[in-house]
């Protein structure tokens, strides 16, 4: 392990089939009023909504509601938000949902307590909140397996109108303090969010994995998570009611994206910053974006990091090296990569997810503004090179 780190995750994790019993034991340390945060209101036709009340309610709670917050959260619903966290005291917020939803809550605890204007201090301008700032503390109740926001200080809002989409990496501070996670809730999405969700996981691992060529744990553990993410994958596929399976892909999602997996790397992150430029012209699937783009871009960028490459084939995906030239061994690996996206229902054209070739030049241009934080994987992207791996995954 080269380099200095430090690591720290706060998130309390009830993890089961049973865990959502255990929401009044996580509420207790919390003050009466409480915000619901949530969606669409699937959560009320899937019953969860009436366990999360149930719980609510035993513990004496006030719950004021917030639902309606869609996919890619945006800088409005955050203004609404806002207001109704500082009309109604709010003591914590419970985020009930997947990761757009705990996205959308963590932006909003740290904005709600902010004098300004949070979006253009924290999102454009990155700025860190201020030791002496109030931050309501959050919740989770997940219900989709993927992006790992239940576990670390990270958020991403959208302002349609411009368009952009920023994340910001606010910290340990600002990450949820307990998740209940029952791998029962996630059977009551599709499987295509199923599938964008898995293939989230995976791309967080490969965003860190690919990076440095040091002999360092941290990939040990992702390529222990990649191999099960591919199997259970594959089994969930199959049967979206595996349990097994399903509370495995939950499993490998918080670790994908907890900080643990960014010790001792410097990480890439260059096809996330594709897939948030993406949706902020599309409103596609982030995880279906990140599934289109990335064979196209690790393929572009595999001469590079043509030692890694090869490793993820033989060790993820079992590719069998004996007489082969390491470059076509690596670029088996991508094969299987690019076979096992389709063996899970994930999207391989951004045509399909509603990308058109006029948005691509702003696509680019978005994408090499929100490069303010270098990716540090095997090869920074110019323009020329964003547009030609946009264009080969249409």
């Amino acid at each position: 392990m080269l380099g200095n780190f430090t690591y720290y995750c706060p998130t309390r994790m009830y993890f089961g089939d049973k865990a959502q019993e255990q929401l009044p034991n996580a509420m207790k340390d919390y003050g009466k009023n409480v915000l619901m945060v949530y969606g669409g209101g699937s959560i009320k036709r899937n019953g969860i909504y009436d366990d999360v009340m149930n719980g609510l309610q035993s513990s004496g709670k006030t719950v004021i509601e917030l639902p309606g917050v869609m996919s890619n959260p945006t800088l409005e619903k955050l203004n609404e938000g806002i207001r109704v966290a500082q009309e109604n005291a709010i003591d914590v917020i419970l985020a009930v949902g997947g990761g757009s939803i705990i996205d959308y809550s963590k932006a909003l605890s740290v904005a709600a307590g902010y004098a300004g204007n949070a979006w253009k201090h924290f999102f454009l301008d990155q700025a860190d909140v201020e030791e002496s700032q109030n931050v309501i503390p959050v919740g989770a109740v997940l219900t989709m397996a993927g992006t790992g926001s239940e576990t670390n200080g990270t958020a991403v809002i959208t302002d349609p109108a411009v368009p952009i989409k920023m994340g910001k990496m606010f910290g340990a501070r600002v990450a949820p303090r307990f998740a209940i996670m029952n791998p029962r809730y996630t059977f009551s999405v599709s499987r295509a969010q199923m599938a964008a969700g898995i293939f989230d996981t995976m791309s967080h691992v490969m965003e860190q994995y690919f990076s440095g060529d040091n002999d360092c744990t941290t990939d040990y553990l992702a390529e222990g998570l990649m191999r099960n993410i591919v199997e259970s994958g594959r089994k969930a596929a199959k049967n979206p009611e595996d349990y097994e399976a399903r509370s495995n892909l939950m499993w490998d999602a918080t670790w994908a994206l907890n900080p643990l997996l960014g010790v001792g790397k410097t990480a890439d992150w260059m096809a996330h910053m594709l897939s948030h430029a993406v949706g902020a012209f599309s409103h596609a699937t982030h995880g279906m974006i990140l599934s289109a783009t990335a064979v196209p871009y690790y393929q572009y960028i595999l001469p590079y990091g043509l030692k890694r490459f090869a490793r993820f084939a033989r060790v993820v995906w079992n590719v069998d090296a004996r007489g082969k030239m390491e470059e076509d061994v690596a670029r088996a690996g991508l094969e299987a990569l690019h076979q096992w996206i389709l063996d899970i229902g994930a999207e391989t054209s951004l045509a399909k997810q509603g990308v058109t070739e006029d948005m691509l030049d702003g696509i680019v241009s978005l994408t090499l503004s929100s490069m303010n934080v270098k990716p540090q994987g095997y090869k920074l992207l110019d323009r020329d090179e964003i547009k030609a791996i946009l264009q080969k995954s249409m």
